[in-house]
């Protein structure tokens, strides 16, 4: 079966009148990386434990608790939603105070794509 790596947010090619897809499958790994990242646990009626619930984070006090409770969630989440897609490598954190705005949080994860063995690495800001 052909997999289909439809890009996020979903959206309609004005050309082929279809679901647009990724530009490539690392794209399509780093959209869904976002994805798990971005989503609170119980938003998806279908999925309820889906997500990393990191905006809850945003108010905690900047310390070395919030880092580590970051890293947690972010590892958790990604080996529950995506283990077959990637290996996750290592996940930094830098929580308010460190980034150029308060109140954000900074995740870098480095992975490894599964399917290609490509190392990667994705930024994500949580507003």
């Amino acid at each position: 079966m052909k997999r289909c790596d439809y890009a996020f947010p979903f959206r309609i090619d004005g050309v082929s009148g279809q679901g647009a897809r990724a530009p490539s499958y690392e794209a399509h790994v780093e959209q869904m990386i976002r994805q798990v990242l971005l989503t609170t646990p119980g938003e998806r009626v279908n999925r309820p434990l889906f997500g990393a619930g990191l905006r809850r984070l945003l108010f905690a006090p900047n310390a070395e608790p919030l880092n580590a409770t970051a890293q947690m969630l972010v590892l958790q989440a990604l080996t529950d939603a995506l283990a077959e897609h990637i290996d996750v490598k290592e996940v930094k954190v830098h929580g308010a105070g460190e980034v150029d705005d308060e109140g954000q949080i900074l995740i870098r994860i480095d992975y490894v794509i599964r399917q290609t063995r490509a190392p990667q690495h994705t930024e994500v800001l949580i507003p």
